[in-house]
């Protein structure tokens, strides 16, 4: 689903990944992540897409709600997993939203 951002200005997580062979529950950290990011005051939305390449792209009021979603606990402990075990490489990128628009049919 594409997610329903605001006007600009705001913010952009981009968040792509090679993952490993290792599963341990990625699946549900991964569905946990989003419902707890959902929580946090600032959020606006997500997409995500994985082929041999993942990406997942969360939106954000400003600098300062992405700082708090990076210090809360157990996304910490959901990076370190992923920097142990589910993630053969990975990008953060932090883009300000200047201007968006679509088309719907």
């Amino acid at each position: 689903m594409i997610a329903q951002t605001p006007e600009p200005p705001y913010y952009a997580v981009i968040f792509t990944s090679e993952r490993t062979e290792i599963d341990d529950d990625y699946g549900l950290t991964a569905d946990r992540m989003v419902e707890l990011a959902k929580q946090q005051p600032g959020f606006l939305g997500v997409e995500s897409a994985r082929n041999a390449i993942g990406i997942t792209v969360s939106y954000w009021t400003d600098l300062e709600a992405i700082t708090h979603w990076k210090k809360n606990v157990e996304h910490t402990i959901a990076r370190e997993k992923g920097r142990t075990d589910w993630y053969r490489v990975f990008k953060v990128r932090i883009a300000k939203v200047e201007r968006d628009y679509g088309f719907e049919k």
